[in-house]
Formats: structure tokens, sequence, C-alpha cells
């Protein structure tokens, strides 16, 4: 513990964050590094608790009283090496995570909880600044190759594991570079890319081969890829999105969020655009759907130039703090503002777009809406929703994104041809602390087995999916899990 007496004599702070007028005219990140000065008073306030309950709270099992006080202690190379341990980019969880280990921060329970997100963030990029970040793979290797499909968090998760346990490893990526949702679904303003490409260099020195281009089940055939590796990762995500079939629907102006981010990031990396340009510029924007998706979408119309920006959400607003439905160390449900709603937008709840209103040339003009009430239930959870009457209205919008999440991974290609089994929500049957499939030699992870979900949750399948695959190979595996926690509360307590 670095200091008993932190958590009493030091409030939660954060780094600064440019204003909202400079950071508009571009799409870099815009939050700055603590001081050091900072830094060590903010890994002061962590109590070290007898019983850590950030560590549950964390879907990587993150042992971070440790790490903070290796922090407070300024031992670089110590709190990197707790840090890495169980997590293979902090540079990326640091930056977009939405922390539910602070959630379960004891601390939080009467005080806000310890910047633990800020202060991993700061140990990987001190750490890359001592040149601490190195190619961990043996020099002798298993001599066995397997395939990962998908370079997401979760494909380049288990792409790291399992060249660290000695395996030739190739990723395969449909798209023109590594990265998945990391590099086409999140805003530069959240993660500039070249963090990304700084890891798949570290990566590809570990030998580590990345063939992008390249879709498993049109490119290449699904059993060829099986026939030719000793194992096969599928780490393809949930990309198919949750349609709004309403009047309308047919209108031009109406978009997939993720189809909007997705060009919006290819032309901040100077990257051919494919089909129509989606742009906002002088338009009324509508985004449907009140998740961090959508909060993209709002951040990156306003930088656009919009000429107004709303957000729907047809629930209704959550508390601004925990009640007794939500108590700690749970992650709670309550209002979140983003960076990007601080820079321009209104809010809208209970509401319910019933139809996409168009003119003579087909181009969308308008919504109908309606308010709405529901019904919930004695744990405060939402059961069914009924319009206020007379609340219908139209409001003038030429933009719509729907962001609403993600249903189900594509079938067709790859799980198709390989005759992989489903759930009953259409993702990839493979149960957690299994991650192998109906086919042989074939293991999931990541959102295309559990389902939508954070990108803390795909690293961890990811780690979780290679060990598995790692003990198939060679009837063992030497590869740290979440029991990696026990094994540190045995050596520092």
């Amino acid at each position: 513990m670095g200091k008993p007496t932190g958590f009493q004599e030091f409030n939660r702070e954060l780094p600064q964050k440019l204003p909202v007028g400079e950071r508009l005219k571009n799409y870099n990140e815009f939050v700055g590094l603590f001081p050091e000065e900072k830094l060590n008073q903010q890994s002061a306030r962590c109590m070290n608790c007898g019983i850590p309950f950030c560590h549950s709270g964390c879907p990587l099992g993150n042992v971070i009283p440790e790490f903070n006080d290796a922090v407070y202690r300024k031992s670089w190379a110590e709190a990197y090496q707790i840090l890495s341990s169980t997590n293979n980019f902090p540079e990326f969880t640091g930056r977009i995570c939405p922390a539910p280990c602070e959630s379960a921060c004891v601390l939080g329970i009467n005080k806000p909880p310890v910047a633990i997100e800020e202060i991993e963030k700061h140990i990987i990029e001190v750490a890359y600044s001592k040149n601490m970040v190195k190619p961990t793979a043996p020099l002798i290797k298993t001599g066995k190759k397997v395939a990962v499909v998908g370079s997401g968090p979760a494909g380049m998760a288990a792409a790291a594991q399992l060249a660290k346990a000695g395996h030739k490893v190739t990723v395969f990526e449909r798209d023109d570079r590594p990265g998945g949702l990391l590099r086409y679904g999140i805003p530069d303003f959240k993660l500039e890319k070249w963090v990304i490409d700084r890891r798949v260099q570290i990566m590809e020195e570990d030998g580590i081969v990345f063939k992008c281009n390249t879709e498993i089940g049109k490119d290449i055939p699904a059993d060829e890829i099986v026939r030719t590796h000793d194992a096969v990762v599928l780490a393809g995500g949930s990309t198919i999105p949750r349609n709004l079939p309403i009047p309308g629907r047919e209108l031009k102006g109406i978009h997939f969020a993720m189809d909007f981010l997705k060009q919006q990031n290819k032309r901040v990396s100077n990257t051919p655009v494919q089909g129509e340009d989606i742009l906002t510029g002088g338009k009324d924007v509508v985004v449907i759907g009140g998740g961090d998706t959508g909060s993209d979408c709002v951040g990156t119309s306003n930088r656009q130039g919009a000429k107004s920006v709303r957000q729907f959400e047809v629930m209704m607003q959550p508390p601004a703090e925990r009640t007794a439905n939500m108590p700690w160390p749970t992650y709670p449900m309550v209002l979140k503002t983003t960076s990007s709603h601080e820079e321009g937008v209104e809010r809208f709840w209970g509401i319910n777009t019933k139809e996409f209103l168009g003119d003579e040339n087909g181009e969308l003009r308008a919504l109908k809406v309606a308010d709405v009430t529901w019904e919930i239930d004695v744990m405060g959870r939402p059961i069914k929703f009924s319009e206020v009457p007379g609340s219908e209205r139209e409001l003038p919008c030429q933009r719509v994104f729907l962001a609403m999440g993600f249903v189900n991974p594509q079938f067709e290609g790859a799980l198709e041809q390989l005759k992989v089994a489903l759930d009953g929500r259409n993702n990839v049957n493979a149960k957690e602390g299994v991650y192998r499939t109906n086919v042989s030699k074939v293991f999931a992870a990541g959102d295309m087995r559990r389902g939508q979900s954070l990108v803390v949750w795909a690293i961890s399948e990811g780690r979780e999916a290679a060990r598995k695959v790692d003990e198939f190979l060679m009837g063992h595996s030497n590869l740290e899990s979440k029991d990696a926690v026990n094994q540190f509360d045995q050596v520092f307590y």
C-alpha cells in the first residue's frame, strides 16, 4: 500500500481535455496525460483492500492494487509486468473501456473510485517510452500452426497468447488493415490508429502473420483453413446490425452506424472510401440508440459540421446514481455523459420512432415520433412500453444512424461452410470455459461466441480461448489465465 491515507488526502482527478472548440477541428485524441505528481496522487488513492473487488469487476482479472502500488513507488517495470500478465492490450482498454473495475472499487462506496483506467493507460505508455514492450514468443517453437479468423480485440488477444506459447499463428482479416472493431468501429478521437499499428508491429516481431483483404469462406474456402492448420480460432465478431423495419426504411439518408463510422475512419487514415459518401455537414442528424456506438456517431457528426444532432433512446432516462436495485459492486446502469455528448447533442429518452418521412425525391426529410412510458417490475426492470396519447409529432431530419446494437455474427461464408452449430441467439455455440465448437479443431471467442459485448470482454475471451487451444494442441498449457490473480495474491500478501 503506497500511502495508507492517500484516499483521504486526494480526490479523484482525470487528465485535462482540450476545449470542445479545439477538439472538434480534427479527429485526434484530446485527453492528455497526468504529470508525474498527479499520477502519484491518483495511485495513492488505492486502499489495497483486503478483498479487492476490482479484480472481479474486471473481466480480465487485472491485479489492480498491486500495479497501483508499483506506480506509486515509480517501479514501472514491476507495474508493467503485473498489468501485462493479465492484459495484452492496456493501450486499448486504457482508452475505450467503460471501466467496470472502477464500478467495483471499494472506495466507490462513498467516494469517487480510483482512476484505474487512466493509471492503466499511463503504465503502458510509460512502458512503451522506456522500451519495455517487447516480443514474448519463445525461440523454440512447437511446430503447430493455428489460424485466427478476425483481427479484432478477441482475435488479436488469441493470436498474441498462442504465439507466446510457441505456435505459428496466422491471422486472417477481410478488411485492408488489422484491428477489426478497433480499426473501423472506434473513432480516432477515442483511439488513434497508430496505437493499433504500434501493437501490430510488436506482434509481427513475435512471428504472427497478418493476411488482410482475405475473407475466409469467400477468398479461401473454410475447410481449406481447417485442413491446413492444427487449430482454428473463429473471432469474427458480431457484425449483423439490428435494423429498424418501420415505414420509410427505404428512404435515402438512413444508414447503419458502423457504415458511417467506418467510412470516416477510412478518410482519417487516407484510405479510399467505397460507395456513396455518408456525410452530415449542414444536416439535421438523429442517432437512434443511446449506447457508445451512438455516442461515437454524435462526435463524428459534430466534427463533420452537422446542423443539429439528436440522440434517441426508447428506454427512460437512467438515474444519476445507484438505486437499491443496483447495489455495489455490480455494474450500475446509471446516466452516462460521454465526451461526445459534451460536444453538443440533444438527448431524448422514452421516445419511439414510428416512421421515416421522405420528400418527392425519396430523400429523408423528417421522423414521425411519439413519447412512451414504461411498465417496470419490482426490480426496476422495464417490461413493456405504451405510447403517450397526443405526443406524436414530426422532427426534421435528413440523416439517421441506426446504432441499436448487433444481433449475431455473419453466418454466410465461414460459419455456413463449416456447418458450425449456433446457440439460441444465433451466436457460435461454444461453451465458456471450453471455447470449442462442434467442428473438429475449431474454437470460437469474442462477440462471435458471447454476443455483442465490451472490448475488455473480447480480450478476455481471446486469452481464455488461446489457453484451451494450447491445451488441445499440447495436452497442457502454461499460458496465464484468470487464475493469475490468485497467483499474484500468494506472492504479494
